[in-house]
């Protein structure tokens, strides 16, 4: 379905307390697959591809006007309700800026693999990806991403996930990619941390070498209302990964119920 005046795409599956799910740069909407239906016992589940992605319209202006869009997205389909969001990647860096621009808005806020700030190295790869990108198109940084997604053992265990994911990744705008790697790139939450109010689970892939678990802690370190949790074995999209392993560890968040929730879990 269309949201926002027709320019988001968007899937909702299920019935209950809305959760919304921002998806990572280097992995579209699909990513969150092995997760939705169990995810659907609990939420009406909303997942939408991102400006730029699957179907729905791009925006240009860096993070603060991706998660304006968003924010513009969530409102219409949770108008009643004040929602969850859960990002990934790129997608926790929207749904945090979202939840910084437009506080009272969402009731708890889960990010994967995310941060608020990038080191300096992590700075200049995300430049190094925008220029190979603006130069040689997705191919030239395909390996790369691919690299970013998954850690090595895993990328050997699982040909045909990694084969698939890489294929959807070189159908993306290289336009998209390249401003969002280069807003990614001058991006500091830091500074509007502090003004964070709302409970906040950080989860980090042990092996996430896109955004180290560091990025993750010193998050939590600096929001008042916050968990921080390392997923093990895991690398960016742990979603994708360990399916179940992800549930077990943001259900019980998510839920405000800290009940093991097994039984509801299976790969």
């Amino acid at each position: 379905m269309k949201l926002a005046a027709g320019k988001i795409e968007a899937q909702i599956i299920g019935q209950g307390p809305t959760l919304v799910l921002f998806h990572s740069l280097l992995a579209d909407s699909s990513s969150f697959g092995k997760i939705t239906d169990t995810l659907a016992k609990y939420f009406r589940v909303v997942v939408p591809s991102l400006p730029g992605f699957l179907g729905s319209e791009a925006v240009f202006g860096g993070i603060e006007a991706v998660a304006d869009r968003m924010a513009e997205t969530v409102r219409e389909v949770a108008p009643h309700e004040m929602p969850i969001l859960l990002g990934n990647g790129y997608g926790g860096f929207v749904a945090l800026t979202l939840v910084i621009r437009h506080p009272d808005f969402i009731s708890r806020l889960a990010l994967c693999d995310a941060g608020a700030v990038f080191s300096e190295p992590g700075r200049a790869a995300f430049r190094t990806m925008a220029k190979l990108t603006a130069s040689g198109g997705l191919e030239a940084v395909a390996d790369i991403a691919m690299r970013r997604l998954f850690a090595a053992d895993f990328h050997a265990a699982n040909p045909a996930l990694v084969a698939d994911r890489r294929q959807r990744f070189l159908a993306m705008d290289k336009t998209v990619f390249t401003a969002a790697c280069e807003a990614l790139a001058v991006l500091d939450l830091r500074p509007q941390l502090g003004g964070v109010a709302i409970p906040v689970r950080a989860l980090v892939g042990e092996q996430d070498e896109a955004t180290p678990p560091e990025m993750s802690r010193q998050l939590a370190e600096m929001i008042s209302e916050a968990e921080f949790e390392v997923l093990p074995g895991c690398a960016h999209v742990p979603q994708l990964q360990s399916p179940s392993q992800f549930l077990l560890a943001v259900i019980p968040f998510l839920t405000a119920n800290r009940k093991a929730v097994a039984a509801d879990v299976v790969d």
